[in-house]
């Protein structure tokens, strides 16, 4: 689990499936008594989760600012594309796939440039998001534990 919540903050790491993973692996060490199906559900259901906040919340950035079609869809493949070149590509990528994608379609530097930062800021608030689900997977597995 510790290195699932390092994974979230390094990328190319599955942050939140390594969590995932040790909590069910903790709840097959307790025969699922105290971490039972519904607990391992509702996990589930926060990790997916998190991987949506990753694909969609740099979109919703760029779209916050106005952005046109092009755009939100380059900050969507810029994200993707980010994962491969590690952590200079996760913070590039969304920028750039909505820059570029903003070029190409109004032509104005300035407002590719405001909407490859709306992209950004969209990926902050989305790895503060994340997080915060990463946590929450970690209470509601430890209240299960410790409540049952």
């Amino acid at each position: 689990m510790l290195v699932g919540i390092l994974g979230v903050i390094v990328p190319g790491l599955p942050g939140t499936v390594l969590i995932l993973a040790g909590l069910v692996w903790l709840a097959w060490l307790d025969d699922f008594a105290r971490i039972g199906p519904g607990t391992i559900a509702v996990l589930v259901v926060l990790t997916v989760l998190s991987y949506a906040v990753d694909f969609v919340i740099a979109a919703l950035g760029a779209h916050r600012v106005g952005a046109s079609r092009r755009a939100i869809v380059g900050a969507a493949l810029g994200t993707i594309v980010g994962l491969f070149f590690g952590l200079v590509g996760v913070l590039v990528g969304p920028f750039a796939g909505a820059f570029l994608g903003e070029l190409t379609t109004r032509g104005g530097v300035t407002d590719a440039t405001r909407v490859g930062l709306g992209a950004w800021l969209g990926l902050i608030v989305g790895f503060a998001l994340k997080l915060s689900l990463v946590f929450m997977m970690v209470g509601v597995a430890l209240a299960a534990f410790l409540l049952a």
